[in-house]
C-alpha cells in the first residue's frame, strides 16, 4: 500500500520531510516549529533515559543550541520506511562539523547523532536518539570521566521497558513493518547475532567486504574486517557476556546515498566484569543504546555507520560505583 502524501506533507517525500524540518528547527533556529512538529505527548528515548512529553523536547533543543550558537548539523543519510498508510520511521544520521570556543579559541569538533523519530500524519510520536559525545570530549580535551560523573542514567519508561520483538522484521518498537529488502535485513540480523553476540569473529568475512569501513564512535574510522574485529573486542571486553538486542529495522534503497541501506537500532546489555576500560569493576549491568546503519552492496556489507554515547554509558557505570551524581538533570534530551 503506497504511504499517503498526509504522512509528509508538505514536502516530497519523507526524506525532504527529515532533512528540512530539521533544518528548519536546528539550522534556523525555530524553536518553536517543535509544537506543531511533535505530538503534545510525544516520546523520546535517550541514551540517558525516556522524556515524556514535547515541553522537554523544547528545553532541551535550547540549551543544546545555546551551548553550541554556531551548530549545523547536516543530513549524510535517511533510511525511511512506511509504518502503515499514513505514518513512516526514520534513521536520521547528522554529521556535524562545529567550532566551540574554549579558552578564547574556536575549536573545531566533528561528531554524528542518529535520530530514529516516528511520524504519523506529519507529527512525531515517538523518537529515538543516539549522540557521540565521546567525541566532543576527545577534541575538546574534556575527561570522559569528568564529564560522565555530572550525568545521571535516569532509565527508561514505555517501549524500552519491554523486551525486544522476536520477529523484528515485522514488528519492531515501531509498530509492523513492510516486508522488503529481506535477503538483506536477514543478513545483517544474522551478522549481528553471530559475529556480535555469539563472538564468531571469524565470520566478519562471510558478511563484510574486504574493503569496509566502519564509522564510530570518537569520530573514528576504522578500516578492514581484521581492525573490525579488534574494535569489536575492545566495545565489548569490558561486558563480557554483553548481547545485543535488535529492537526496529529500516531498509531504503536511494541512489543518493550509494543504494541500500539497513538501519538497525539496538540495545547491548552486559555486565561491567571484564576488562577495566572505565575505572573499577562494578559486576553491574549496563544498557546502551546504540543505531547502526549498514550499507549493502552485492549482498554484502561494506559501511557502517554506528553511533551510541560511551559518557552515557559511563553515568551508568558511575552510578553502580556511587561516584556519579545524585542529581536529577534538567533535561536529558
Amino acid at each position: 500500500m503506497p504511504l499517503d502524501p498526509i504522512a509528509y506533507q508538505p514536502y516530497a517525500d519523507p526524506d525532504d520531510f527529515i532533512r528540512e524540518v530539521t533544518d528548519r528547527i536546528w539550522v534556523a533556529r525555530d524553536i518553536d516549529h517543535i509544537v506543531e512538529n511533535y505530538e503534545p505527548d510525544s516520546i523520546v528515548h535517550t541514551s540517558l533515559g525516556t522524556v515524556v512529553g514535547r515541553d522537554g523536547v523544547i528545553e532541551g533543543s535550547t540549551m543544546r543550541m545555546a551551548s553550541v550558537p554556531g551548530h549545523v548539523g547536516q543530513a549524510e543519510d535517511v533510511v525511511w520506511e512506511a509504518r502503515g498508510d499514513d505514518a513512516f520511521l526514520s534513521s536520521h544520521l547528522v554529521f556535524s562539523a562545529d567550532e566551540h570556543l574554549q579558552d578564547g579559541r574556536l575549536v573545531p569538533v566533528r561528531k554524528r547523532t542518529v535520530a530514529n523519530c516516528l511520524y504519523r500524519r506529519g507529527r512525531m510520536v515517538e523518537e529515538w536518539v543516539v549522540r557521540d559525545d565521546l567525541a566532543d570530549c576527545l577534541q575538546l580535551g574534556l575527561d570522559p570521566d569528568e564529564v560522565a560523573r555530572g550525568l545521571r542514567f535516569q532509565g527508561y519508561t514505555g517501549s524500552m521497558t519491554e523486551a525486544a520483538p522476536k520477529e523484528v522484521l515485522r514488528v519492531g518498537d515501531s509498530g509492523e513493518r513492510p516486508d522488503q529488502f529481506r535477503p538483506e535485513c536477514e543478513m545483517v540480523l544474522e551478522f549481528i547475532e553471530d559475529v556480535w553476540s555469539q563472538r564468531r569473529l571469524n565470520k566478519v568475512h562471510d558478511y563484510m567486504d574486504r574493503d569496509l569501513f566502519l564509522h564510530t564512535i570518537g569520530d573514528r574510522t576504522v578500516i578492514r574486517p581484521e581492525r573490525y574485529q579488534a574494535d569489536l573486542l575492545a566495545m565489548v571486553g569490558p561486558f563480557p557476556d554483553a548481547r545485543f538486542a535488535v529492537r526496529d529495522v529500516q531498509a531504503n534503497y536511494n541512489e543518493r546515498y550509494a543504494g541500500l541501506r539497513v538501519a538497525v537500532m539496538w540495545t547491548m546489555r552486559g555486565t561491567y566484569r571484564g576488562t577495566p576500560t572505565f575505572g573499577a569493576l562494578t559486576g553491574q549491568p549496563v544498557t546502551v543504546l546504540g543505531v547502526s546503519q549498514f550499507l549493502i552492496q552485492n549482498g554484502r556489507i561494506v559501511r557502517e555507520y554506528r553511533v551510541y554515547d560511551e559518557i552515557s554509558l559511563r553515568a551508568q557505570i558511575n552510578a553502580a560505583r556511587g561516584d556519579g551524581t545524585d542529581e536529577v538533570d534538567a533535561n536529558i534530551y
